[in-house]
C-alpha cells in the first residue's frame, strides 16, 4: 500500500509499504480520509531525527473496517468511523475515569501513544487500530469525519474545560482562526450562549470565523487587547482561547481575561505567558483566573463532537488533496496556505 511517511527532519515521501497485519484485540482500516495537522508539522520539522524507521503520519483517521481481530466483539466489517487519537492502557484511574487523555501509563509527560506521532498512523491506505479505539459516524462523510477526531475533539475538550466561566451573556474569544479555531466558534455557538469574537492575522480567517457563527472580529495588532477590553467593558473576557500558543498570543490572552476568566492553551507554539503572584490590576493577571494546558480529549469528547457534526451542528472547512500531494501539502500548510483543514484522500 502506499503511505505518507516522515523520514527525518523536514523529510515527508510516499512509500510503498506492506498492509498491516492484525492482532486479536486489532482492526483493519480501509482509510477513507486522513486530516493534516499543526502537530503533524511540528513532527516532521522536528530538527534532530528521533527514530530510525520511517513513521507513517496521521492522526485524524476515517474510514471503513476491513478486518476484524479474532477477540474483538461488536464490531463489523464494514462499519464506518473515525479513530480516537489516544491508545491507552484503559485500566488505570485516568483512564476508568474517563480521562484517557492523561493516561497514568504515559507518565509525567502524559502524551499517550498516538498514531502518526508515535506509532504508526493513517496516512496511508490502510491502518491498523485498536479496536477500542473505534468511534461509529454512520453516513457522516470521511472528508468531514477525518478532522473531527483531532481539530474538533481538541476545540471540544478546552471549551469543556471551562463551562463554569462560559455562561449566557458572556464573551468567549478564540485567537487563530485554523484547524482547530473554526471549530471552536462553532462548538461555543452550539452548547453555550457566549458571544464570541475571533482574532487572527489574516482578514480571510476573520471572514472564516464570520462564516463560523462569530459576532466580531479583530485584525491582531498592537490594539487588539484594547479593543477587547473596550468590548467587554473593561473586564476581560471570560474565556480566551488560544489555539496559536506563541509569546505574542499568550500575552493578550493574560492581557484580556476577565477575573475567574479561564485561559486555555492549546496550541503549542511555545509561548511562554508573564502570570505571576503580584497584586493583580492593570495588564496583570487577574484575581481568580485559571489557565490550562489542553491536550487533545477524552473519548468522550469525540462521541460528543460526532454526535454535534451528525446534527449538522459542525461544518468542517476543507481543502481536499490526494494522498500523493502529501508532501507539497505539508509545504503548504508551513507557508500558512491552508484554509481550514488539509484532509488527504487515498
Amino acid at each position: 500500500m502506499r503511505a505518507l511517511q516522515w523520514t527525518g527532519p523536514e523529510k515527508v515521501q510516499i512509500n510503498d509499504i506492506p498492509v498491516p497485519d492484525i492482532g486479536p484485540t486489532e482492526l483493519l482500516l480501509k482509510v477513507g480520509a486522513a486530516g493534516v495537522c499543526h502537530s503533524d508539522l511540528t513532527l516532521v520539522n522536528f530538527p534532530i531525527q528521533l527514530r530510525e524507521n520511517p513513521l507513517t503520519l496521521g492522526h485524524e483517521i476515517a474510514g471503513t473496517i476491513e478486518a476484524v481481530g479474532s477477540d474483538v466483539s461488536g464490531r463489523e466489517i464494514g462499519e464506518r468511523g473515525v479513530v480516537y487519537l489516544f491508545w491507552t492502557c484503559g485500566v488505570c484511574r485516568e483512564c476508568v475515569s474517563g480521562n484517557e487523555n492523561v493516561c497514568l501509563a504515559a507518565g509525567r509527560v502524559a502524551m499517550p501513544p498516538c498514531p502518526g506521532l508515535t506509532v504508526e498512523g493513517g496516512m496511508s491506505e490502510y491502518a491498523r487500530i485498536p479496536a477500542s479505539s473505534f468511534v461509529p459516524i454512520g453516513d457522516l462523510d470521511f472528508i468531514q469525519a477525518a478532522p473531527v477526531a483531532d481539530a474538533a475533539l481538541t476545540a471540544y475538550h478546552a471549551i469543556r474545560g471551562a463551562r463554569e466561566a462560559l455562561r449566557p451573556g458572556g464573551t468567549a474569544v478564540a485567537i487563530g482562526i485554523g484547524g482547530l479555531g473554526h471549530v471552536a466558534v462553532q462548538i461555543l455557538r452550539a452548547i453555550s450562549g457566549v458571544r464570541v469574537i475571533a482574532v487572527d492575522q489574516a482578514r480571510a480567517k476573520l471572514d472564516l470565523a464570520a462564516d463560523c457563527g462569530a459576532e466580531l472580529g479583530i485584525l491582531s495588532g498592537d490594539d487588539t487587547a484594547e479593543q477587547i477590553l473596550d468590548l467587554t467593558d473593561g473586564r476581560g473576557a471570560d474565556a480566551v482561547f488560544d489555539f496559536v500558543g506563541v509569546d505574542s498570543t499568550a500575552k493578550l490572552a493574560c492581557e484580556t481575561v476577565a477575573p475567574n476568566g479561564a485561559y486555555r492553551m492549546v496550541g503549542i507554539g511555545g509561548g511562554a505567558p508573564d502570570i505571576t503572584a503580584g497584586p493583580a490590576g492593570g495588564p496583570g493577571w487577574p484575581w481568580g483566573a485559571t489557565v490550562r494546558k489542553s491536550l487533545g480529549g477524552t473519548r468522550g469528547d469525540l462521541h460528543a463532537c460526532v454526535a454535534l457534526a451528525q446534527a449538522g451542528k459542525l461544518r468542517m472547512e476543507v481543502e481536499r488533496f490526494d494522498l500523493a500531494e502529501g508532501p507539497d501539502v505539508f509545504r503548504r500548510l508551513d507557508a500558512g496556505r491552508i484554509r481550514g483543514r488539509a484532509v488527504l484522500v487515498p
